[in-house]
């Protein structure tokens, strides 16, 4: 008979796995309701981005490009390259979520974030538990939300919080997500190109640099993974 104690122990360690990783999103989260709010968009339309789109980095360039006066197809077409890793991260989780029924692949593919991956993409199918993927989501997408309302009441009453430095949380994120995975050569090119080519490219608008950096460094780890044998 199946332990129905089981799920709520596992979505809780999921729940409790991701709250540091959540905390350090917090400025992130400020960020994108204050500058919401900076953009002319109504509270309700700055959380609704949160809450519909869920994607810091591109929530951000998206409001930017808004702010800017760019065109609904420039935001769309930019805003699916800087999540286009997501399409990476799927493929990878694929052997343990295709197993699940369509409104678990449906719920956890709309969770899907860098940092939900980070803590479940070293799971096989022993180890994977869809009820601790499920704690570290919707709990990341919950703080997500509860610091974008922040964000967007600060934003209301403290004018220009987007200029006090809070962006470095994004920085701060990426690395304590990918210093745990640098386990290899391959890794360590991969990290290294990207470092490289984010200082190279930086002179264009972030979002795309952090793209094309991304994407370069890949391929330098893809490159050293076939002459050396080890799995990135």
């Amino acid at each position: 008979m199946e332990n129905h104690d089981l799920p709520r122990r596992a979505f809780l360690r999921g729940a409790i796995a991701i709250i540091p990783l959540s905390l350090a999103t917090a400025p992130w989260g400020l960020l994108a309701g204050s500058m919401a709010i900076e953009a002319g968009l109504t509270p309700l339309q700055g959380q609704g981005l949160s809450g519909i789109a869920f994607a810091g980095a591109a929530q951000l360039v998206a409001i930017g490009m808004l702010k800017g006066g760019a065109g609904i197809f420039s935001i769309l077409l930019t805003t699916l390259l800087l999540t286009s890793q997501h399409l990476l991260y799927g493929m990878s989780l694929r052997s343990v979520i295709s197993p699940l029924p369509g409104r678990w692949r449906a719920g956890l593919g709309f969770l899907l974030t860098d940092e939900l991956f980070a803590l479940v993409s070293q799971h096989d199918r022993q180890q994977f538990n869809r009820w601790y993927a499920l704690g570290v989501g919707l709990t990341f997408y919950l703080a997500w939300n509860l610091f974008t309302l922040a964000g967007i009441v600060l934003g209301r009453s403290i004018p220009g919080l987007e200029h006090m430095g809070l962006d470095f949380s994004i920085a701060a994120t990426f690395i304590a997500l990918i210093t745990p995975l640098v386990r290899n050569v391959p890794t360590v090119v991969c990290v290294a190109v990207s470092l490289f080519c984010s200082v190279l490219f930086s002179y264009w608008h972030w979002g795309s640099a952090l793209v094309l950096a991304g994407l370069t460094g890949m391929a330098a780890g893809f490159i050293c993974n076939k002459f050396t044998g080890e799995r990135a």
